[in-house]
This record gives C-alpha cells, sequence and structure tokens, in this order.
C-alpha cells in the first residue's frame, strides 16, 4: 500500500471514540488498523474480507456466538 490513506472509523467505537477498527481500501488490499496505535496495521486482501464480514452477520450488531 502507497500513499496516503484514507481511513473509516468503525460505527462501534468503545472508550469514547478513541477506542476503533479502522479499516482503508486499496486497489488489491484492506488495511486494518488500532486507533490507539496507528502506526501499527495490517492488509488483508479483499476476498478474504468479504468472507470475514460475511461470517460475522449483516444485523449491523456485533456478532453473537451460536451457542
Amino acid at each position: 500500500m502507497n500513499g496516503p490513506l484514507d481511513w473509516k472509523r468503525s460505527s462501534y467505537c468503545g472508550g469514547g471514540g478513541n477506542n476503533c477498527v479502522e479499516v482503508a481500501v486499496s486497489d488489491a488490499d484492506i488495511a486494518i488498523r488500532d486507533s490507539v496505535f496507528p502506526h501499527r496495521m495490517f492488509t488483508i486482501g479483499r476476498r478474504a474480507f468479504a468472507a470475514f464480514v460475511a461470517s460475522t452477520g449483516r444485523s449491523g450488531g456485533p456478532a453473537r456466538s451460536g451457542a
């Protein structure tokens, strides 16, 4: 990932909005970081990220386990 990224914050943040997951999209990958440590990030392929999102459910709320 080259150049500046346009980071988007999760709508589900804790701690007054400063404890969030942030996501940025590039042509090939998705970058993910914790707003507490913005200099640390990892990237994941678009297909893998789409599969992850699909596995969490689409209700807009936190995912719940089946147990």
